[in-house]
């Protein structure tokens, strides 16, 4: 796969100025598998090459808080003739004797330099697929259980070529989700509970967690952003704030307001299905309180964010997931993820998901997210 001493080498993109806290948590995962790795990088560049002699031991991108994709590399390509850069790759893909890939993607890191390439990848994503499909090296329709071919351009000068395997990869270009926000909605917060939605579910779980039959509490809720995910949805909420929550979300008969402290309120009927909160506090004090309410009962589920500090980064997320998971060690099959969204900034999503607490029906939907 790589020609540097047999190491394996993957390709991840994630958020720029993240590359060191990427870099950290793949050294991490696979020192807790006996294995190990390095990363190579330019700091804001919005992706790393992790190398490894051990590549069956290198964590799923699931598994992956700062990762946006990951992929594993196959080669660099130079391109000497401007005019066709679609013979170079076919002649490698072509060598390799190979497969025929579900899809292909040409796409870019996401980065200040890089943004000047977003038109070429996409104008030439149309003949790369006509000429891949016409040597067999592509399938006519898209098909995701197979592998897909990555083209990352770095320049126009050249590229690396990458591969994605079924259920181990993001299907978005870049790792990246791109949503188009709400002109109803009160602040754009909201795109970070919606990118969460589409991320941690299935269409099939997030239609049956997220209903006219289920209730949740908003902590830090003002003006309202990520309440509107949830009316949307008809949820019932209480919607905490000492601020104002928009009006026309407390129009739709759905909202309850109360101007309370986030760390100290408790919910009306002594319980809801969904707590979620995107307080400004410090990540360790919320993390907690979120473990609180669903030991105590207080609320089924979680869907909250942690902001992260300026340093320590991947350090205070490794100890607040693991406190986390020691916490949660008596609930029932209890889901623990967090990722890193492209609508959050410095901070992460993180769910937290007691299987154990839903009915059975509901228990054997979340499986197959």
């Amino acid at each position: 796969m790589s020609n540097l001493n047999d190491e394996a080498c993957f390709v991840c993109f994630c958020r720029s100025g993240y590359e060191p806290d990427l870099a950290a948590e793949c050294e991490y995962h696979l020192a807790t598998r006996n294995g190990y790795g390095y990363a190579k990088y330019e700091k804001g560049s919005g992706c790393i090459a992790f190398y490894t002699p051990t590549p069956a031991l290198m964590p799923k991108l699931k598994e992956l808080v700062f990762a946006r994709q990951k992929l594993s590399f196959l080669t660099t390509l130079s391109f000497h003739d401007a005019s066709d850069r679609i013979t170079p790759i076919l002649e490698f893909l072509h060598s390799l004797n190979s497969m025929e890939f579900g899809n292909v993607i040409v796409e870019h890191a996401d980065n200040e330099q890089a943004k000047t390439l977003a038109k070429f990848c996409k104008k030439f994503t149309v003949p790369l697929r006509a000429a891949l499909r016409k040597n067999v090296l592509q399938t006519r329709v898209q098909q995701d259980d197979k592998s897909w071919l990555h083209v990352i351009f770095d320049s126009f000068d050249g590229c690396r070529l990458c591969f994605s395997t079924a259920n181990d990869r993001s299907p978005y270009a870049q790792g990246i989700l791109r949503l188009k926000f709400p002109a109803s909605a009160p602040s754009r917060s909201t795109l970070k509970l919606e990118e969460a939605l589409h991320v941690f579910f299935n269409k099939e779980s997030e239609k049956r967690l997220f209903n006219e039959n289920m209730s949740a509490v908003d902590l830090g809720a003002c003006p309202g952003g990520w309440t509107y995910q949830l009316v949307k949805r008809n949820m019932r909420v209480e919607a905490i704030d000492n601020g104002d929550i928009a009006t026309t979300l407390m129009d739709t008969g759905l909202v309850m307001h109360a101007k309370a402290d986030g760390f100290t309120y408790r919910p009306v009927s002594g319980h809801v299905d969904w707590l979620v909160c995107d307080m400004i506090e410090n990540p360790y004090r919320v993390a907690e309180l979120v473990a609180q309410w669903i030991q105590q009962g207080w609320a089924k589920a979680s869907i909250f964010n942690l902001k992260l500090p300026m340093k320590r980064r991947f350090e205070t997320v490794k100890e607040i997931l693991s406190a986390l998971r020691n916490k949660m060690r008596d609930k029932s099959g209890t889901i623990i993820e967090a990722k890193h969204l492209y609508h959050d900034r410095d901070e992460i999503t993180v769910l937290v998901l007691p299987m154990g607490d839903f009915d059975e029906s509901t228990q054997n939907c979340i499986k197959k997210m």
